[in-house]
């Protein structure tokens, strides 16, 4: 999913492609996306919910970089678990590990703190740290997440299937439980 965003607020549109589950098919899935667009003209720097999508699919920046000659910022809310990511694709992954962890570890993340305490995890490709962490800035009009990853998860999570094989999937919710006499309101 992807959210094509003019800064402070404005939202240009909305663009959609699939991956396959731990495939290698993401960088060229958003290549494909991306130029074939008619947004790419106006894009001036692309963000990324971090370099994995659909499991271990994982993004190449540097190619992404080099294709459409935009910089690429990843943005990671957590600071990753590398031990366990490595591991995972030793045991996984055994025959392209090497490669898959080469793309991990391609560009270090660095903090960027917020104004919410939350610090962000930030990589950059074609731009400094200076210039990607004025890009992540610029484009957060709230909270410490750039408004088109939080868009774009948005849009991304109404769109799932909600119907598996016929029958609803049951989510996990929880009942908040009311003060002794208060009353609902609402619609």
């Amino acid at each position: 999913m992807g959210v094509v965003f003019s800064a402070p607020n404005y939202v240009e549109g909305i663009l959609r492609t699939s991956v396959t589950i731990d495939g290698t098919d993401a960088t060229d899935r958003i290549l494909a996306l991306v130029s074939d667009s008619p947004f790419l003209d106006g894009v001036r720097a692309m963000l990324l919910d971090g370099i994995a999508v659909g499991g271990f699919n994982l993004i190449d920046l540097d190619r992404l970089h080099d294709r459409l000659q935009r910089p690429i910022v990843t943005v990671t809310r957590r600071s990753p678990d590398f031990p366990a990511i490595h591991a995972a694709l030793r045991k996984y992954f055994p025959k392209d590990a090497a490669a898959r962890w080469r793309l991990v570890q391609a560009h270090p993340l660095f903090r960027l703190a917020t104004s919410e305490g939350n610090p962000l995890h930030i990589s950059a490709v074609g731009c400094t740290r200076a210039e990607a962490a004025a890009i992540v800035r610029r484009t957060t009009v709230r909270g410490n997440v750039p408004e088109p990853l939080r868009l774009a998860r948005m849009v991304a999570r109404a769109l799932v299937k909600t119907v598996s094989e016929g029958r609803p999937v049951r989510r996990k919710t929880r009942r908040i439980k009311r003060p002794p006499g208060h009353a609902r309101t609402g619609l």
